[in-house]
């Protein structure tokens, strides 16, 4: 199989940042097409100069035995499918031809991102070590700002809105240098990493993201347009509000706010941040500062910036594309989102949705502010329902019922979590029932323990602590520290199971990395080994995680040496590249989130070689698209909850509903 890599550099008015590759796409003009043969040399087409795709080129692009491979391959994809729809006039191939086939294409930054490498390409050639005269050019990000965006007239340049290669021929050979030094890095990171190519299966993931996509969610653009217009004036009356109470020019400024406040309260704390007004509206006396942060806390809401989110992305079609990125937790493989973000909506719990949609449907603010006591947050609370099944279909919600819980249970044998999961029960309840050894029964007897065995649940499996209760919000149930260690303590004793786990991974990982090349086991096919300057995990399904450059580091405790694994990643806080610590507690997390997305990523496989067609999923839900009348609620659960064949014994249950408009049941 013949391999064509390729690089585009490209033109658009609309900012990619926030309207999203597939309405970039629509409105983009390619301006320099680079792209190699194998390892033949890098050839650079000028569009601008009215040069054409040599035929070779043109065959490759829609020959199946061609391998056409780009970084962040999407964009390159898209782009493409645009410019063949505006010029498949002036070509000769057939009509049903001219659309990208994922299958044909292979992306080089997903496959880096397996091997938990960072997403640019500039970085990850710095961390593979890719020779200089191979690496992405420095330089490329000021004349992509000069080239392909639009400039601020000027007297300078002559007052116009875009920057042509006529304007500066210096530039724009170093532009051309740019492309093709793109193409370089690209190819020469592949060869890099080609032998931890993916398996067939995330090969058929990563088509299916692709058809997903693609595919779009259909938006109530009304209900979206009503929604910004009403969180403005909502903003606007708060900000009078606010100026009125406090007599600031500028209410949002925060040196104005800080000195407003030390005259009220008379200190000057350093902050005046979400976690400060929190904590003085729980325990201030002053109810004029507390009127004052709770206008603040309006003024600083951003969830219904998802609606300007929505507008911003939607294409010609009135649909929403491209708001999942494939493989993009690269440590578990899940998902991660783009744009809208989904997997941080707000959730809703009007009993009344259908009246407060149709109410900021209609634009009548004086009835919303009337009938409800926080419009803002009803605007919040509409946010998923402006996702909307097409006209003649429904959408079908499905998601699988405590899925992590499910996993970590099988795959640590822990037994009475197994038979609570076999029997049907409450896995909350069943866990607070072990913990305090009495029954406790949801909305029943020692109902209210629930709570507890919830908390601990969320907090406790992967070795957390007092801390970690806290996160999941224990501390504003009231509990003390005391009692929080208490919950801790009894979930531990009842799940030794799940405890020991999390030493026996770390004992397994830290002897792959000490004896590389061993394949050191665990159990439901897990594995450890070191090959390839890689700590790979092998999970039920196959599939590997890798930890780069892993090392075992010894440091001083207070009465012990204590090891600690270490390996090469981003670091979360800042971006950038460098030593991560893990323990076993993290290990069996990303060991339960990266099996239960295996399961999610083998329903969705099965549901849409079934006829469901996926127009999104979050979490461990999917939604599906489907015509009134055909397919259903109970078949879709049916399907998600077959058994898996490299997971036997894995208990999955699934839940769901059906519904015009997206919403949380």
């Amino acid at each position: 199989m013949r391999i064509l890599s390729i690089d585009l550099e490209t033109y658009s008015a609309v900012d990619i940042r926030k309207a999203g590759l597939y309405r970039y796409a629509e409105n983009a003009e390619i301006l320099l097409f680079a792209y190699a043969w194998d390892d033949e040399p890098v050839h650079v087409i000028d569009f601008t100069a009215d040069e054409t795709l040599p035929n070779d080129v043109m065959v490759g692009l829609w020959d199946e035995g061609t391998l056409k491979t780009a970084y962040n391959a999407a964009f390159e994809m898209h782009v493409l499918n645009q410019w063949v729809r505006m010029h498949s006039s002036k070509s000769e191939l057939p009509a049903e031809t001219a659309f990208m086939k994922p299958a044909q294409w292979f992306c080089t930054m997903v496959q880096g991102y397996t091997l938990g490498l960072p997403g640019g390409l500039g970085a990850v050639g710095k961390v593979l070590g890719i020779p200089e005269d191979k690496q992405k050019l420095a330089t490329g990000k000021r004349l992509i700002q000069y080239f392909c965006k639009p400039c601020k007239p000027t007297k300078a340049n002559g007052g116009r809105t875009r920057n042509y290669p006529l304007d500066d021929l210096e530039k724009w050979e170093l532009f051309k240098t740019y492309n093709a030094q793109d193409v370089e890095a690209e190819r020469a990171i592949r060869k890099r990493i080609e032998w931890a190519f993916p398996n067939a299966t995330e090969r058929r993931l990563w088509c299916l993201d692709q058809a997903i996509n693609d595919r779009g969610v259909l938006v109530d653009q009304r209900l979206i347009r009503e929604a910004v217009t009403f969180d403005a004036r909502i903003k606007e009356e708060a900000m009078d509000e606010a100026r009125k109470l406090t007599g600031m020019p500028n209410p949002n400024s925060n040196a104005q706010a800080l000195d407003w406040f030390e005259e009220q309260e008379g200190y000057r704390p350093a902050t005046l941040d979400k976690k400060f007004r929190a904590e003085y509206l729980k325990t201030g006396e002053s109810e004029q500062v507390k009127e004052f942060f709770q206008l603040k806390n309006l003024l600083a809401k951003t969830s219904v910036k998802k609606y300007e989110a929505m507008r911003n992305m939607v294409c010609r079609d009135g649909r929403v594309h491209g708001m999942l990125q494939f493989y993009g937790a690269q440590r578990t493989g899940r998902w991660a989102g783009r744009g809208v973000q989904l997997h941080n909506l707000p959730q809703n719990h009007m009993e009344d949705l259908d009246d407060a949609r149709q109410i900021v449907r209609q634009g009548d603010y004086d009835f919303l502010s009337c009938f409800y006591d926080n419009p803002s947050d009803v605007l919040s609370q509409l946010i998923r329902t402006a996702f909307i099944a097409k006209d003649g279909c429904r959408f079908i919600v499905a998601d699988f019922s405590a899925i992590e819980a499910r996993v970590i249970a099988w795959l640590a044998d822990e037994k009475w979590r197994q038979e609570a999961f076999a029997n049907g029960e409450d896995i909350y309840c069943a866990s607070a029932t072990q913990m305090f050894g009495v029954p406790v029964v949801k909305h029943g007897i020692n109902g209210e323990l629930r709570q507890k065995g919830k908390v601990a649940e969320l907090a406790c499996g992967y070795g957390g602590g007092v801390n970690a209760l806290k996160a999941f919000g224990a501390d504003k149930m009231g509990l003390s520290e005391a009692a929080m260690q208490e919950i801790v303590d009894k979930w531990r004793e009842r799940s030794p199971h799940i405890v020991a786990m999390w030493r026996d991974m770390e004992k397994a990982a830290k002897r792959a990395i000490r004896h590389k090349g061993v394949i050191v086991k665990y159990h439901h096919g897990v594995t450890f080994q070191t090959e390839r300057g890689c700590l790979f995990m092998q999970l039920p399904s196959g599939r590997r995680i890798a930890y780069c450059q892993p090392s075992i580091k010894t440091e001083d405790g207070d009465y012990f040496q204590k090891e600690s694994i270490t390996y090469k990643g981003v670091i979360q806080a800042s971006g950038g590249w460098g030593a991560v610590y893990t323990w076993g507690g993290k290990i069996v997390e990303n060991l339960v989130q990266a099996t239960a997305r295996d399961c999610l990523a083998a329903a969705m496989l099965r549901l849409d070689a079934a006829g469901y067609p996926i127009v999104m999923h979050v979490h461990d839900e999917v939604i599906l698209e489907m015509p009134e009348g055909k397919g259903s609620l109970a078949d879709a659960v049916r399907i998600m909850c077959e058994p898996i064949p490299w997971a036997e014994g894995l208990l999955l249950n699934a839940d769901g509903y059906e519904t015009k408009y997206y919403r949380k049941d």
